[in-house]
């Protein structure tokens, strides 16, 4: 049986042979997680074949099967000329369970995707992962020399979101996400995003106002329950307060308030779901009809968000809370965006406000303190030195910056933590984690079907997880962003031990000046960098 051993960076289609890109021979923190991938090629059609992992970091591995999955945007009119393919089709992404047996079939290259987590040893140790058949033996034995180092990553600085929609959960499980089953859903998609480096969740007081057609609804998802009469309201926080508690269990440090106006210029109320006293009836009492700074809108809001707030800290989380205004406003929405933060802020003393924007007229005018500008326009952001900046990307960064669309090659989604870390950037935002709606949210969709959001997004763009179960499973994309936040730790301890000029110096060494539209579009020049910090490292620690 043909087969190759890569590295975390390569993608391995059905129909392509991939190429080998780094010796099998590494170094990993003893705290880190260490992914390859043993790709092969079945020569022909073989059922009852065995995949199992042996050396001495066998107790410490897992195996997954990297799954294809459709895609007919893989990239559409979102590309430059650094991607892999443009052509719809099936795309190596979801990382699912090692079935106890596995189907290889004729002419079609298979990848299996290893994961080295250590826990107590270190040292020069072996992984190696075993195909064999019942009947013709042992047909593959990759093995992959790991030297694990003493040192430690530090804690993760960087806040990291990634929008958590708790609709496309109910959609995906047919859950009631509030019930005693979608509660423990929740927290296992939460789990997996805490896992992964994801350390702020999206929080739905109100329904979000987010990629939602005008005129149109998203399920209503809101955690607090209302009760009108007449222009006063009560209010019942417990699946609020649930939340939060699941949200904390799950390893999440920081919650983020969803936006209480419109997208794109807070032009409009956010969607309210209430009983009303007078009638009985749940209906929805502000929405697209409203201003958003009618008066009628911010009396309702004056009620609520002081309640909140109490509720905020009664949860402990009253220095680890972010609130929102307004996703996406631009520069024409100015005056109304100002009036609608004016209006919140006044509620939330001392709580910061971020939202995702890229004129930097926004932070100059003060309408904003905390902007979070994409990685294509974040430069103007750079020059004005912003305390604390944050960043982002969604489906418009895709000439020249990171992202992780199928298209993409995997160096540029992981370069991502060399860019955070030499620019300083305190918190990095991503709309979705699993976004699992067509674009505008006209209807659901299933995942594992309809990668693109209906043609609306590059696939890739919308989520991470896919659902499996009562859970979810990641993809080789969400595993390489976790890799990018890990280098950004290590550039970190580096620093401390060295001093921030020296691991500059190192990351620079050949190259031109990083910024974030230009870096090696290399995957050895980036596994070769992380070897060096590794040294470094290692040097210093001896």
């Amino acid at each position: 049986m043909e087969y190759r051993i890569l590295t975390s960076l390569a993608k391995v289609f059905a129909d392509e042979c991939p190429q080998t890109t780094w010796p099998q021979r590494v170094s990993m923190l003893k705290n880190e997680i260490y992914s390859f991938q043993v790709a092969f090629l079945g020569e022909e059609h073989l059922t009852d074949v065995e995949i199992r992992a042996e050396g001495s970091l066998a107790p410490y591995m897992t195996l997954r099967e990297v799954e294809l999955v459709p895609s007919l945007l893989p990239a559409g009119q979102f590309h430059d000329d650094y991607i892999l393919r443009d052509t719809p089709g099936l795309y190596p992404d979801p990382l699912v369970p090692l079935k106890p047996m596995v189907r290889i079939i004729k002419g079609l290259w298979k990848s299996i995707w290893v994961t080295v987590k250590p826990v107590d040893i270190v040292g020069e140790q072996t992984a190696v992962v075993v195909i064999s058949h019942p009947e013709k033996g042992e047909l593959v034995r990759a093995e992959m020399e790991i030297n694990i180092l003493p040192a430690v990553l530090p804690e993760q600085e960087l806040i990291c979101t990634m929008w958590f929609h708790v609709d496309g959960i109910a959609s995906a499980h047919q859950v009631d996400p509030y019930s005693d089953k979608g509660f423990e859903i929740i927290g296992n998609y939460m789990k997996e995003a805490a896992a992964h480096g994801v350390n702020m969740i999206l929080t739905p007081v109100l329904t979000p106002p987010l990629d939602t057609a005008v005129g149109g609804e998203r399920m209503t998802v809101q955690l607090v329950d209302i009760i009108r009469d007449g222009d006063r309201y009560e209010f019942n926080f417990s699946k609020l307060r649930r939340y939060i508690a699941v949200a904390k269990e799950s390893g999440m440090k920081y919650i983020e308030i969803a936006h209480f106006f419109s997208q794109s210029g807070a032009k409009y109320a956010t969607k309210v779901m209430a009983t009303d006293r007078a009638d009985g009836k749940y209906k929805k009492i502000f929405g697209w009809e409203q201003n958003a700074v009618s008066e009628e809108y911010l009396s309702f809001l004056r009620q609520l968000v002081p309640a909140l707030v109490e509720v905020i800290r009664e949860c402990g989380m009253e220095k680890n809370t972010y609130f929102h205004v307004s996703d996406e406003p631009h520069v024409e929405h100015m005056e109304q965006y100002t009036k609608a933060g004016s209006a919140l802020k006044a509620l939330i003393p001392g709580f910061p406000v971020i939202d995702a924007l890229s004129e930097i007229e926004f932070y100059e005018t003060g309408a904003v303190k905390k902007p979070v500008p994409n990685t294509t326009n974040i430069q103007p952001f750079l020059d004005a030195e912003v305390p604390g900046l944050w960043t982002y990307y969604c489906c418009g960064q895709w000439e020249k910056v990171a992202n992780r669309f199928f298209a993409m090659p995997s160096e540029r989604n992981r370069v991502l933590g060399i860019q955070l870390y030499k620019f300083n950037i305190a918190g990095f935002l991503q709309w979705g984690y699993n976004f699992y709606n067509v674009c505008d949210s006209l209807w659901s969709i299933d995942p594992w079907r309809v990668t693109d959001a209906g043609g609306g997004f590059p696939s890739g763009d919308s989520f991470v997880v896919y659902p499996f179960g009562d859970s979810c499973v990641s993809s080789l994309r969400f595993e390489v962003f976790q890799e990018a936040l890990q280098d950004l730790r290590a550039l970190k301890l580096a620093e401390k031990l060295c001093g921030r000029e020296a691991v500059l110096a190192e990351m620079e060494k050949g190259i031109a000046p990083i910024t974030f539209f230009d870096y090696p579009h290399d995957p050895a020049w980036l596994l070769d960098l992380r070897e060096r910090i590794n040294r470094m490292i290692a040097a210093e620690k001896d």
